[in-house]
Formats: structure tokens, sequence, C-alpha cells
């Protein structure tokens, strides 16, 4: 489904003289209904394989496959399309601040052209998936950090994609609301949608008993079915 084909990528280093490595010769395969957990240290390269995913960035060398094409030869008119059917959860939310909850995931369908009974109908079943339906007309000031993340996961549902690529979504949690946010991933991952969960959280992993790639210095260093955080 997605699949990293002997990635590089490199940054200029701050001083311009020479290139920071971020990922480092990295090749796994993602396949279909799967959950799979990225971990590794702050600047591993996992948020860099992420925005690899959705043609954010482009590798220095290698390809990235979603459902057979690589999506860094997708014309630019087409990434749009492409990244509804990838849904991207950020740490920092990324919400709207002048927008109610019910507006913040509605705007989504909006600007790719959806007619107001469709927002009218999807948008309410979304929020009840993720929890949200009593707080349709708060505003994000108004909400929990883990409201918050859960308006952010139902803005990246709206479109019922084919997967979920998580970037450290409960870095800014409490315990409690973390494993809410885990436990609601669980849920869409069970409902046949495929999860790509980037952290560094020991516990949540080790809580998880799922598929965990190890990146360290760039490098795919394990890759285990059901994997622990082990650094």
């Amino acid at each position: 489904m997605l699949c990293f084909k002997n990635i590089i990528k490199n940054y200029p280093s701050r001083s311009g003289n020479e290139l920071a490595v971020a990922l480092d010769d990295v090749s796994f395969e993602v396949k279909e209904k799967e959950f799979v957990s990225i971990v590794g240290k702050s600047g591993a390269g996992k948020t860099t394989l992420l925005r690899l995913a959705i043609a954010q960035e482009s590798p220095t060398t290698g390809q990235v496959f979603f459902q057979g094409r690589d999506v860094h030869k997708i014309k630019k008119s087409q990434i749009p399309k492409l990244r509804q059917r990838i849904g991207v959860v950020f740490q920092d939310y990324k919400l709207f601040a002048s927008k109610n909850t019910f507006e913040n995931v509605a705007y989504i369908m909006e600007i790719t052209g959806a007619e107001d009974k469709e927002i009218k109908r999807d948008v309410p079943q979304i929020l009840n998936i993720v929890g949200l339906s009593s707080r349709e007309r708060n505003f994000p000031n108004e909400l929990s950090g883990g409201e918050k993340q859960r308006l952010a996961i139902a803005r990246a549902l709206i479109h019922r994609p084919e997967i979920i690529l998580a970037d450290e979504p409960t870095g800014n949690l409490d315990p409690y609301n973390t494993f809410g946010i885990i436990r609601l991933l669980v849920k869409i991952y069970e409902s046949g949608t495929t999860v790509v969960l980037a952290t560094h959280d020991r516990e949540v992993i080790n809580t998880l008993g799922k598929r965990v790639i190890t990146l360290d210095g760039g490098k795919v260093v394990r890759d285990e079915e059901r994997g622990r955080f082990v650094l």
C-alpha cells in the first residue's frame, strides 16, 4: 500500500557547507489494514518520512509509492486528490481558531467542492466517531487538548482516507488523553483503515503490541511484527 524504497533525504547543514542526513537508505512497506508504529528519538527521521508520503517534501534519492504510484511523479494538480486518500494528524492540531468544531471539519469538505447536503450528512457522523457530537458549536479554545486532537483526527477522517498518518499525535497530551487518542486510532484501524503512528512514547508502543519500525540516525535498525520500544 505505502512503500518506501531506498530513501535518502539530505538537508543542508546550518553552516551550509555540508549535508545533514535525515534518512539513510530507508526501505519498508506498509500493507493494507495494518497498524504500524514508527519509533525513534527526536530527529530520527519519523516526521520526514510522513512528509515524503504526502509529497510535502521530495527524497534526495529513492522512491515513495502509494497504491503502486510514485507519489513524487504525480502532477502538482493531482496532489490534493492524493492527500484526500491519505489522512494526516499532526501533533500541533492545525485547527482554525475562528471556526467551531463543526466548521473545522466542514471546511475540509468545502475546499474539495462538497455540497451542503453532503456536509450536513457527513460531519455529524465523523464527530460521533471521534466522540465530539456534544461539542459541535465549541471553538478550539474551548476544547481540551484531547478534544483538539480528536477534532484533528475528525478532519483527517472526513474524506474516508485509505490510510491515516499520525505524527506524534499524543506529544502534547497527558497520559489519560494519550491513551484515549490511541484507543481511537485503534478503533479506526479495526474499522478497516490502515494506520501509521510516528511516536517516541515508549508506554504507548509497548501497550499496542503491533508492528514496530525503529529508526536511529536515519536508518531502519529494527522491524518487528509485534515489536517493543527498544533504543
